[in-house]
């Protein structure tokens, strides 16, 4: 494992140097999690919506209820499907 440094300005930002941001998948306007665990502390890409916001795109307002795997992979099949249908 290589060793990167990067210097904190006085705002508190810092520059993610470029082979993390590759490894990681971010760039502009990502956003990045960090997280205390142990004495070390760990940074991470964001995910972009959580169980929730899931479950609200395939689901709709429906009350939750509990679904089988293959309901919840028919519903996030139908809804890529839909959300991403060429006209």
């Amino acid at each position: 494992m290589s060793t990167t440094r990067s210097r904190l300005t006085a705002q508190g930002q810092i520059s993610i140097p470029a082979a993390i941001r590759k490894r990681l998948g971010i760039g502009p306007g990502s956003v990045i999690e960090w997280q205390e665990s142990g004495g070390e502390i760990i940074v991470r890409r964001s995910g972009s919506c959580d169980s929730e916001q899931i479950h609200q795109e395939v689901f709709g307002d429906a009350a939750p209820k509990p679904h089988s795997l293959d309901e919840l992979k028919s519903g996030i099949r139908d809804h890529v499907r839909k959300r991403h249908a060429r006209d």
